[in-house]
């Protein structure tokens, strides 16, 4: 159990922390030149026996100074358990409140009140105290926290508080590891002989010794060497645990870590820049919050400054929540259920907090009313239930990579909430695509709705190409996931493929006699040189036929899948093109960076122009796609079966 200390400054937090454990938490020479804490300190306290949840406690002790409550905010991340100190002499002062505050925003409601320097006062004043800070709690989550009066100069009270805390974490609930691994970094610095040491609280997952994690958001690769968890040497980390990781990677300095940073697994590496929230504002506030009004952010360690969109008005009113968009100046890494605290321009008081709802929310249509209908049902219900709301609105379907990621779900945590849906799963790379069998079924209608349609009305034409077909019945669906949809129509014998074209059984193009001839003295001549064929001129001029004519019948074998139309002048027998894209396929296999121009010429022997030809006829068809100088697989079963 993760102990945190709140109260304000001079109020015995680190004396506290000292007498329970025997560590002086201010380390800093400034810290002990100016008698206050600046940084946060840590200590532990060895458990005699033991407990059901571990040998250990762990203390993060915090600054109480109204200048670094952004240190507070860093330390009170992953803490379980707080111990708010308030010194009997004064009482409550405001940066009990405002840490009291924090508190609650985060989510903490487990803790007892320390009632410090008890010697220093009589018992009226004692009594006085009391009264006060039943005050200050009444309608927060400690209003029933116990109040242990203490004096760590005579020791008087110190062995009851530290009895109830050893009894709080006999039955603190031990925390699931779920999830990917996640730790809030606190601390960087490097020892001597060993290297760099990142500290913090493991807020979701497990991680061990061997593991190769990401520091996030810098996105920078590192093994953990070796791990202390609870200042104790130890081969793995759970959820809710205090560890220091020695981390270690090529080239690794110490400045590239910060506070704010993430040690994370691969998969829950997605540094934002904009996140949808539900913030409340403190009902302390004397005004409300206005549109676009500039912040500062605390997300588990991370300070940022940034801006607030509201997004269901232009004011917050005190005490009220309203669904918003935070916008960063900075990256910085979150997930879904994630807790955040935001305080004014200046940095001088705390102006309210809220949840994480969306991570990586969509650029645009952040008003739209079921965007924030699905907002709503992601706050009030989880994510299992906003996911199915998602897959009921979207006909084009749910990224289910994206929705796994803004949750940190395990593939196994992901496809357990799958199951429970009735959704139709296209799942190839890195694609991962739900779609509700509702949606789906309408779309199988709409590509056959759309064929029919289409000989109806041009019975001369073959049907449509792919990606026509698909801008026209399926706007806005993933290009491979319309390949599925495909696939699985023409399974069933309900479509059928030409070449290129799209159609239904029984329709066709056919040829008069006159035409036959004319074709089989065509094929001929372009099969002299399948892979660097005659512009249609020359064509023409060899068979002493009109160029008007010649490229009407080429058009109309297009349509029938014969040839191919690779550029405006130079058509393809279909065989041709059927072994170049195999061809391609190989070559594309051979090279995870795709194939470039210079690599087609040389293993098809032809020269620069027809290449140049060729790559932009795969990638106008959708059989390939370019990224940047190379050219990747797009659609692969497009020429499958097609050789011939």
């Amino acid at each position: 159990m993760i102990i945190g200390t709140a109260g304000h400054i001079d109020h015995g937090k680190t004396t506290l922390v000292k007498a329970l454990t025997g560590v002086d938490t201010d380390r800093l020479k400034e810290e002990k030149a100016r008698g206050i804490s600046i940084e946060l300190g840590y200590a532990y306290l060895p458990i005699k026996g033991g407990t059901a949840n571990g040998e250990v406690l762990g203390f993060v002790d915090v600054p109480g100074h109204e200048r670094f409550i952004h240190h507070m905010l860093a330390g009170a991340q992953g803490v379980d358990f707080v111990a708010l100190v308030i010194a009997a002499d004064d009482g409550p002062m405001p940066t009990t409140r405002e840490h009291l505050q924090i508190l609650g925003l985060l989510g903490l409601t487990r803790g007892v009140v320390v009632l410090t320097k008890i010697d220093c006062v009589d018992a009226a004043r004692l009594d006085a105290v009391k009264a006060e800070i039943a005050s200050l709690l009444a309608g927060t989550g400690f209003a029933d926290a116990d109040i242990f009066p203490v004096s760590a100069v005579t020791g008087e009270g110190m062995a009851d508080l530290k009895a109830q805390l050893e009894l709080e974490a006999e039955v603190h609930p031990l925390q699931a590891s779920h999830g990917g691994f996640r730790l809030a970094i606190d601390r960087c610095f490097t020892l001597s002989g060993i290297g760099t040491i990142v500290t913090g609280t493991s807020l979701a997952g497990s991680a061990a010794v061997g593991d190769k994690l990401v520091i996030s958001p810098p996105g920078i690769a590192v093994r953990i060497r070796s791990m202390h968890v609870q200042n104790r040497p130890a081969e793995s980390c759970q959820t809710g645990q205090r560890c220091a990781l020695n981390i270690t990677a090529p080239e690794l300095d110490k400045s590239q870590v910060n506070r704010g940073d993430w040690v994370v697994e691969s998969t829950a590496h997605h540094p934002t820049s904009r996140i949808d929230a539900k913030l409340r504002l403190l009902d302390t506030e004397e005004k409300p919050l206005r549109h676009l009004a500039h912040v500062h952010v605390h997300l588990g360690t991370a300070h940022v400054l940034g801006r607030i969109r509201l997004l269901e008005g232009l004011a917050l009113e005190p005490g009220r929540e309203m669904l918003a968009q935070l916008t960063l100046d900075a990256p910085i890494g979150a997930i879904a259920g994630d807790r955040f605290v935001i305080r004014d321009a200046s940095a001088t008081r705390t102006l309210g907090g809220g949840t994480v709802l969306d991570p990586q929310p969509p650029q645009r249509g952040v008003r739209k009313p079921e965007r924030l209908a699905w907002l709503r049902v992601r706050h009030e219900q989880g994510a299992k239930a906003a996911l199915a709301f998602a897959l009921e609105q979207a006909a084009a379907g749910v990224n289910l990579a994206r929705f796994a990621a803004a949750n940190n779900l395990k593939q196994a945590e992901a496809e357990a909430i799958y199951a429970g849906l009735a959704l139709v799963r296209i799942h190839h790379g890195e694609v991962d695509i739900g779609i509700a069998r509702p949606h789906w079924q309408k779309l199988r209608e709409a590509v056959l709705s759309g064929l029919a349609e289409r000989h109806k009305r041009s019975p001369g034409e073959p049907g449509y190409m792919r990606e026509n077909l698909q801008r026209i019945a399926a706007p806005g669906f993933d290009d491979q996931a319309f390949g599925v949809l495909v696939d699985e129509l023409r399974a069933e014998g309900v479509l059928a493929v030409t070449g290129a074209w799209l159609h239904l059984p029984g329709h066709g193009v056919a040829l008069s006699r006159e035409e036959t001839v004319q074709w089989e003295r065509i094929r001929t001549l372009l099969e002299e040189k399948p892979y660097a064929p005659p512009r249609i001129d020359q064509v023409a001029k060899d068979l002493s036929l009109k160029p008007p004519q010649l490229k009407t019948l080429l058009k109309k074998l297009a349509k029938m899948g014969d040839v191919y139309a690779v550029s405006e002048d130079r058509y393809f027998v279909a065989r041709a093109v059927h072994e170049l894209a195999a061809m391609m396929a190989e070559e594309i296999a051979a090279n995870a960076e795709g194939v470039a121009a210079a690599r087609m010429r040389d293993r098809i022997g032809v020269g620069r122009n027809v290449v140049i030809e060729l790559l932009e006829f795969f990638n106008r068809v959708g059989y390939t796609r370019r990224v940047k100088d190379a050219h990747k697989l797009r659609d692969a079963k497009m020429f499958e079966g097609r050789r011939s």
